[in-house]
């Protein structure tokens, strides 16, 4: 039978929440995407939590929160141990996403669901691969081959391709074919006639302007609002879709010389930036090009502030600016105190450039027509004073002396165990015991000008003290290497760490920003004060799509192209998805399937495919002629059983069937017009075809939906009266392939 393939959403289907999906190929279990949303609400990862001790392996397609950000908290809650396959971009800015979320929360509430030692944790498991990389599993996965491929969307976004026994399970949501600024489109188009097919229908019932109409519009849009002296927001991700806004900002602003500021303000504005500066061989062709030969580094920004505090931005310039703030949803970050103080005022602009998540304040803005009044939470971090300070360091000193206690008890209870009957103190040849635990106020005492004593025939019992003379132990340790460390005596000291803390923002491989080392650094006892307030809705609110997604017209041509012998639909809107659904239910030769959380669909190939071991009596007697990068041969042989019960070929008993001939390759009419006017043939192209001379005609025959590289059958037609011409063109043509 074929590669046995299971799918399990786990997450995002027939809705608008985070991606996650259980892909179970020959057992082996894939967890593809690990998504989480702005509400950080646990129950949405129940499902994970059943299998999460199941999952073999993780892919994740993009370093955002709905495909990565439920990573850290899966690992410390569910058990998720698992190695982590992305590429470098994904790795990075993910990295940089979740800590920006993290501070977003930890400033205006007691955030606990996950630390930034549980991001770090979760972020060591990661291997990184580049585009194009066949990665083989190993152990349970041996036989599996892994893939990304360029999906647009994102800076290192992927479309994974999963290969097991010659058949392909390709995983791409959220891609794009526009080629953008800063990306390439993606290559999906490049495969052809998958086993399975794993895609989203997000987009499957919107449509897009053109790039040029949809540009113009948004930066007149801008323009227009800061000549009119007003305020410009745009609320955006940390890493993600913010960089292409970064570029037509960017660009605008060169080509116009404007004076009006622009802003990035986000806790890690400034690491994502030079993290992006190191990432242009993951961009488009124009960024790469313009950098070999200019090396003029298109994310070097002369127009753009960054900006990792409120206070920064509060004391920049009072006229109009244009302020690029996280959290994209307004639930959170900076955007949500800046929209606060802005929205009461008829000359800002509000611009959204995404959808805002289901639930969110920004869903709820977006709404047509938007409500003129909002409820909003606004909370602060203010440090404890009075009463309140006192109180807390109370409780911080009960809480140190239990530990101080709690670690003498454990430290009391191991010197007891170390000095049982079992210890080597009779042996006169050992001077020290082997334990150190001796009470700090003796050696503190005695200083260390005391010596050794030899203990020849007689062990004290484990609760003696100094039973006959006056000894006291050796503190150090000693192993096999010699002297034992103490890892307390290298312990950086407060004072050291603000320093260090200092030069944290200069260095490119450093995983923060200065400031938002300084959050991490800041001890100080603090509270958390919250306030309602009804925020009045007077500044404009509009929507631009600038996610980066195809639209559903093309999604429709390039799933058709691809042409998947099985099609899973996930991630989308119930009407969405039905849509696409409904669509290619009317194409032959696709079975469409749209499975519902926890429901496990089985999209096993209909081939069979059987493994068989080539006997070295049957090798010995084949002859290879070199293709490419293969070797290709011809076998007549039967099929037998070694020992051990496995199929094998075998030499055939009688004389081979003859067989007919097969001509192997793939001819590009370009280039065998080439060959014949290298060989003096007058060629030229007409109509789609090659006329060769004066009377032969070459032209290739077949499904047209097969172009593009693919391994559709073609054919390729010799028209001519049989001449000279037309045997020596046909000799020319079968030169270009092997007979086999």
């Amino acid at each position: 039978m074929g590669t046995s393939v299971q799918v399990t959403p786990l997450s995002g289907v027939y809705n608008e929440n985070p991606l996650s999906y259980l892909v179970s190929i020959d057992g082996f279990n894939f967890l593809i995407d690990c998504g989480w949303n702005d509400h950080f609400d646990p129950s949405l990862l129940q499902p994970l939590s059943k299998v999460a001790s199941k999952i073999d392996a993780v892919l994740l397609s993009y370093g955002d929160m709905l495909h990565l950000g439920a990573l850290p908290f899966a690992m410390k809650q569910f058990g998720l141990n698992a190695p982590v396959f992305s590429t470098e971009p994904v790795y990075r800015l993910g990295l940089l996403t979740m800590y920006d979320q993290s501070f977003s929360r930890k400033a205006v509430s007691e955030f606990d669901l996950f630390s930034l030692d549980d991001i770090d944790s979760a972020f060591q498991n990661f291997t990184r691969l580049t585009y194009s990389q066949n990665h083989h599993l190993s152990g349970k996965g041996e036989g599996i081959v892994i893939a990304p491929h360029v999906a647009g969307h994102l800076l290192g976004g992927t479309v994974w391709k999963i290969t097991k026994d010659g058949e392909d399970v390709v995983y791409a949501v959220d891609f794009n074919h526009r080629k953008e600024r800063h990306l390439n489109g993606t290559v999906l188009e490049s495969f052809y006639r998958p086993a399975v097919l794993i895609t989203d229908a997000y987009n499957a019932l919107n449509s897009q302007p053109s790039r040029q109409q949809r540009d113009k519009q948004f930066l007149e849009t801008i323009l227009k609002t800061l000549e009119g002296g007003g305020n410009v927001l745009l609320p955006v991700d940390s890493a993600g879709r913010v960089l292409e806004l970064l570029l037509i900002l960017e660009q605008f602003w060169g080509q116009r010389f404007l004076n009006y500021p622009i802003f990035f303000l986000s806790y890690v504005s400034s690491s994502t930036i030079d993290y992006i500066k190191s990432f242009l061989e993951w961009m488009s062709d124009s960024i790469a090009k313009s950098f070999e030969t200019s090396r003029d580094n298109a994310f070097l920004m002369k127009h753009v502030t960054l900006l990792i505090s409120k206070d920064e931005l509060d004391n920049a310039s009072t006229g109009p600016k244009v302020v690029l703030a996280s959290v994209a949803s307004l639930e959170a970050g900076f955007s949500h105190d800046i929209f606060a103080e802005w929205a009461a005022d008829v000359k800002n602009l509000v611009l959204f450039t995404e959808r805002g998540q289901f639930g969110t304040l920004a869903r709820m803005l977006q709404a047509d027509p938007p409500p003129k009044a909002v409820k909003m939470t606004m909370s602060r971090r203010v440090p404890l004073v009075g009463d309140e300070l006192i109180a807390y360091e109370e409780e911080q000193k009960r809480l140190k002396r239990e530990e101080e206690l709690k670690a003498s008890l454990i430290k009391e209870e191991e010197s007891k165990v170390s000095h049982g009957p079992d210890n080597n103190l009779s042996d006169p040849m050992v001077i020290d015991s082997g334990n150190t635990h001796s009470p700090l106020d003796v050696v503190g005492s005695r200083g260390s000008g005391h010596r050794d004593i030899l203990i020849d025939g007689f062990v004290p019992p484990s609760t003696s003290v100094a039973p006959m003379f006056p000894f006291y132990e050796n503190s150090l340790e000693w192993d096999e290497f010699g002297e034992v460390i103490n890892p307390d005596d290298y312990v950086v000291q407060d004072e050291d760490m603000d320093q260090a803390a200092m030069h944290v923002g200069g260095d490119i491989d450093a995983k923060l920003d200065e400031g938002s080392a300084s959050l991490i650094l800041d001890t100080k006892p603090s509270k958390v004060v919250s306030n309602e307030l009804t925020v009045q809705v007077k500044c404009s609110l509009i929507y631009m799509d600038y996610e980066g997604r195809s639209d559903g017209r093309s999604i429709k041509s390039i799933l058709t192209h691809v042409a998947p012998l099985k099609l899973v639909m996930v991630h989308g809107s119930a009407e969405a998805t039905e849509h696409l659904k409904q669509h290619f239910l009317n194409i032959k030769n696709v079975q469409v399937y749209a499975p519902q959380i926890e429901e496990t669909i089985d999209v096993t190939s209909d081939l069979c495919a059987y493994k068989v071991q080539l006997s070295e009596k049957l090798m010995s007697n084949v002859l290879f002629k070199k293709l490419g990068d293969y070797e290709v041969a011809w076998v007549d042989a039967e099929v037998g059983k070694t020992e051990n019960g496995m199929l094998s070929l075998l030499p055939i008993s009688s004389p081979a069937p003859p067989h007919k001939s097969v001509l192997v390759g793939d001819l590009k009419m370009a280039d065998f017009k080439q060959f014949l006017a290298s060989k003096g043939v007058q060629v030229e192209f007409a109509g789609g075809a090659l006329r060769c001379g004066e009377y032969v005609t070459l032209r290739k025959v077949g499904n047209p939906s097969q172009k593009g590289g693919t391994s559709g059958t073609q054919q390729i037609i010799i028209e001519g009266p049989l001449c000279e011409d037309y045997y020596k063109i046909r000799e020319y043509l079968y030169s270009q392939f092997y007979l086999l």
